[in-house]
């Protein structure tokens, strides 16, 4: 992975993939995951379909900037509470300032627009990405996305507590045990990650030396970004919605809700799909998305 420095210091670690003449979709990854997390059969299909995919790690995941605050859990619990309460909350940082440095992944790439797909917090990254910078985004792909309005998008509790639950361990062993753990409590009723995909990904995250305070500070960026419905509705890109209908974190009205509000937005439902990324359902969606994206070429 190669790395640059933001204009607000922080550092920001990417990756490319596909012919540099292509149509670009850029990747944003959801909560505590590293881009390795991206399973390699969704980018070689996007490859495939003709576009130069490109990839980065959020701050605080993967080799890009840790911010240095701590959070405990406690904190995350209270943060959570504020939230249903409808009470304002307080983070390291927001999504506006996620959303900023994929806007700077784009500029050291000197890449004008793009098409925008993110996942989970990724997609309520791009979001706001398409809300705040409209000039960058040629189209939106949100997948399993909220609008961080509490009343849609709040999940079964196994499913949450499994996002704030910690490794018992430091080593590739306790962190394969851990995701193994999460996904099967967020993930797709009857599937699971090959293991050799589980292990590829936590031999990544450990590493990169993982800590769970980094998953929390995200979280907290999300709750501190409150309910985007207002600025939902200012999306000018296309836009695609895809969830499944199996989501036990954030449940099929949640991306319902994004398909409502974000004007002239189509919706695509998957059966079966859960919280994650299989490739059984990447072959369903992927088809969309390219026809999607070609339709909208910048």
């Amino acid at each position: 992975m190669q790395t640059f420095t933001t204009i607000d210091n922080i550092q920001i670690a990417y990756e490319v993939h596909g012919d540099d003449s292509a149509p670009v979709i850029l990747l944003i990854m959801g909560l505590g995951m590293p881009s390795k997390a991206w399973p390699k059969h969704l980018i070689e299909s996007l490859v495939q379909q003709g576009f130069r995919v490109v990839c980065f790690d959020n701050r605080d995941s993967g080799k890009s900037s840790k911010i240095d605050k701590n959070v405990g859990f406690f904190s995350v619990l209270n943060a959570i509470a504020r939230t249903l309460l409808r009470k304002p909350v307080s983070g390291c940082y927001s999504l506006e300032d996620m959303a900023a440095d994929a806007v700077a992944v784009l500029d050291e790439l000197n890449i004008r627009r793009a098409h925008v797909m993110g996942v989970s917090m990724g997609a309520m990254i791009a979001q706001v990405m398409a809300s705040l910078y409209p000039q960058r985004v040629a189209s939106l792909i949100s997948i399993m996305g909220a609008s961080g309005n509490p009343r849609t998008g709040l999940g079964k509790i196994r499913a949450v507590k499994s996002l704030i639950a910690k490794p018992k361990g430091e080593d590739v062993l306790s962190m394969q045990n851990y995701l193994r753990k999460m996904f099967k409590a967020i993930g797709s009723p009857g599937l699971s990650y090959p293991e050799d995909q589980i292990k590829g990904v936590a031999r990544s995250m450990v590493e990169d030396g993982y800590e769970q305070v980094w998953s929390y500070r995200q979280l907290l960026a999300i709750l501190a970004s409150g309910n985007r419905n207002k600025n939902l509705r200012r999306v000018i890109a296309p836009t695609l919605v895809i969830h499944g209908r199996s989501d036990p974190l954030l449940p099929l009205a949640a991306g319902e809700e994004v398909a409502r509000l974000i004007p002239n937005s189509r919706m695509l439902t998957i059966d079966h799909m859960g919280h994650d990324l299989q490739d059984v359902m990447i072959d369903q969606f992927v088809p969309a998305i390219a026809r999607h994206c070609h339709r909208y070429k910048d």
